[in-house]
C-alpha cells in the first residue's frame, strides 16, 4: 500500500493510499514511503489545514468499516470547521446510541481529514481521542480551528 509520512504540528503523520483513495492516516512515521500524486495532494492539503489556509479537504476517501461506522464518519464530515457536535447529536441523526457513535469515532481510520476531533461529549465535555496524545491532540485540533473551549 502506498504511503507518505509528513511532519505536522501533531508530530509525524503517515497517509495511506489504496486504489486511488485515501484509506488511513496514522500518527507516527512509516518506513519505505512511496509518493503518488494523491499522497502529495493529501500532504499539501494537510499542510494548508495546519497552516490555517484550508478548512476542508477535497480528497477521495475510502475508509474501511461497517455500514454504521461509515454512516457515523459521513455525519462527522458534515460538522463545519471550528464547530462541534455531540455524540448524542450524531446518535440522534442516525437513530442510534451515543456509545455506539463513540465506538465508531474511535475506529475512524482517517482522523483529521474525517474530523472525529469535532465530536465532543454532552455539555461540551472533552472525551477520548484515539490519535496522537489522546485528548491533548483533540484539544489542539479544536484550538487550531478556533473552537471556543468551555
Amino acid at each position: 500500500m502506498a504511503h507518505l509520512s509528513m511532519h505536522s504540528p501533531l508530530g509525524q503523520l503517515t497517509i495511506f493510499e489504496d486504489q486511488g483513495s485515501i484509506v488511513a492516516l496514522d500518527f507516527g512515521r512509516a518506513v519505505g514511503p512511496s509518493e503518488t500524486p494523491l499522497l502529495l495532494q493529501a500532504r499539501d492539503q494537510l499542510d494548508a489545514y495546519f497552516g490555517r489556509e484550508r478548512q476542508d479537504f477535497d480528497l477521495p476517501l475510502a475508509p474501511q468499516g461497517s455500514e454504521f461506522q461509515r454512516a457515523v464518519w459521513d455525519q462527522m464530515c458534515t460538522i463545519p470547521y471550528g464547530a462541534a457536535a455531540t455524540y448524542g447529536d450524531i446518535a440522534g441523526a442516525l437513530n442510534s446510541a451515543a456509545r455506539a457513535v463513540g465506538g465508531a469515532c474511535g475506529a475512524n481510520p482517517i482522523p483529521v481529514i474525517i474530523p472525529c476531533h469535532r465530536v465532543i461529549g454532552a455539555s461540551g465535555r472533552m472525551t477520548g481521542y484515539s490519535g496522537g496524545e489522546g485528548i491533548e491532540t483533540k484539544l489542539a485540533l479544536l484550538r487550531l480551528e478556533g473552537y471556543r473551549l468551555l
